[in-house]
């Protein structure tokens, strides 16, 4: 079965997560490139930055605004750890995206200026047992104060039908991507 959804946020931390001649629809992809692990290297960026425009998907840098004007990034994700104020003069030139946790870390986005919100734990995540998460019927009563949250976490291949209950936009995939990177690319259309 393939989820129908606007729009579909993949998290990489590294290029070579994601082959993107796997992705056929145009204006439905963005990617965030979340780089934790050290400096990649910035012509490997550009050259994946130039594939992304061909493509018609949406790139994003994480937390980290030089990058992304060298890169003439579509926009800037702000991490819930980020609680800095000083990217609203950008948003003219880029999109701000972000992530959260919570009522107040939703609040602190919207005042960043935020377009969407990636909003965690929607599912249990293998990392992390003991960790609190919403579920759909949270998740959707949610989406009641804020109709551009994004659901994010927990989200693989066994549960990804749910998703149409989930009366969002769209959704985000991070550590599913990393191990069945085809399979949840063939499953979104």
């Amino acid at each position: 079965m393939f989820i129908i959804k606007n729009k579909y946020f993949l998290i990489i931390e590294n290029t070579k997560d994601i082959d993107l001649k796997n992705i056929k629809k145009k204006n439905k992809f963005s990617i965030i490139y979340r780089n934790n692990t050290g400096q990649k290297s910035k012509y490997d960026l550009l050259k994946f930055r130039k594939s992304c425009k061909t493509k018609s998907i949406k790139f994003y840098v994480a937390n980290d605004l030089h990058l992304a004007l060298y890169l003439n990034s579509d926009g800037l994700y702000l991490s819930a750890s980020n609680k800095s104020l000083k990217f609203l003069f950008i948003k003219e030139k880029l999109e701000i995206i972000g992530s959260a946790h919570n009522i107040k870390e939703i609040v602190l986005k919207k005042k960043q200026g935020c377009k969407f919100i990636l909003f965690s734990k929607l599912y249990l995540v293998d990392y992390d047992k003991k960790a609190p998460f919403l579920g759909i019927i949270k998740f959707n009563n949610f989406l009641k104060l804020n109709k551009n949250l994004i659901p994010l976490g927990g989200i693989n291949i066994r549960n990804l039908n749910s998703l149409s209950l989930i009366n969002s936009k769209g959704f985000a995939i991070m550590s599913e991507l990393k191990k069945k990177p085809a399979n949840i690319i063939n499953r979104l259309f």
